[in-house]
């Protein structure tokens, strides 16, 4: 098999991490992958913060739903969807810009998470692992506030890198859902009720637990994800952050 599929099929989110650094040399092939990536209209719409203050390390673990093993990383990097930079610029040679609105900041979304997942891949390829931290998006006032981020700049995405533990290496990849509950052909398909829990039912297989209720099942995940205080919480303040653009 192709050796980047390879390393695709098997990558897994890492979060136990070998005390030891990264070299300046695989931190830097792993942070130009970045800059490989597509973007739009070739504008590299985001902003990379490579977060090196131990202190800030704590904070950010703190912030992002209590989780020490990110203050632990070698590695941290937070892509920011950054509008503000081409915002300024247009402004300093006079072109009389309008104000960046929320299409535009989706897009830089999109060429942040895409700058982020070519420094997942360079990084899998060189043997170190990463784990992408969703609840970066929580608190938006509070992590803007400790980051200095600008009216136009809005974090979309922060991951942790480095050496993972043997028990990391050795731990399963978590099953998907079967392709053809999320490939479809020139149009969206809704599936029946019954499809929903077949989906569901031959994924819960995969994992080893066919004792489960799949209603039941559904019903905790949704409380435990997306009826969570974390997930209310991201809602409210990418809300209120976006309302800017309007």
């Amino acid at each position: 098999m192709n050796e980047m599929i390879n390393q695709l099929k098997n990558r897994r989110s890492v979060r136990q991490f070998e005390e030891r650094d990264i070299e300046a040399e695989k931190k830097n092939e792993i942070i130009n992958a970045a800059f490989e990536a597509p973007t739009a209209g070739n504008m590299m719409l985001y902003t990379i913060l490579d977060i090196t203050n131990q202190k800030l390390k704590e904070k950010l673990a703190v912030i992002c739903d209590n989780q020490p093993f990110i203050s632990k990383a070698p590695l941290v990097l937070i892509f920011l969807a950054d509008y503000q930079r081409w915002y300024e610029t247009f402004v300093f040679e006079g072109c009389n810009p309008r104000k960046p609105g929320e299409g535009d900041i989706l897009l830089a979304c999109a060429d942040a998470i895409i700058a982020a997942q070519n420094t997942v891949v360079a990084a899998e390829s060189l043997g170190i692992g990463s784990c992408y931290i969703g609840d970066i998006l929580e608190h938006c006032e509070a992590v803007r506030e400790l980051l200095g981020l600008p009216d136009y700049v809005i974090p979309a995405a922060m991951l942790v890198y480095g050496y993972p533990t043997e028990g990391q290496k050795n731990r399963v990849k978590p099953p998907r859902f079967e392709k053809e509950y999320i490939v479809f052909e020139n149009q969206y398909k809704s599936i029946s009720k019954e499809e929903h829990e077949e989906m569901h039912r031959i994924r819960n297989e995969k994992r080893g637990f066919t004792d489960k209720n799949i209603n039941e099942d559904i019903k905790a995940f949704c409380n435990r994800k997306y009826m969570s205080a974390f997930s209310l919480e991201m809602t409210r303040s990418a809300s209120e952050y976006l309302k800017k653009f309007r």
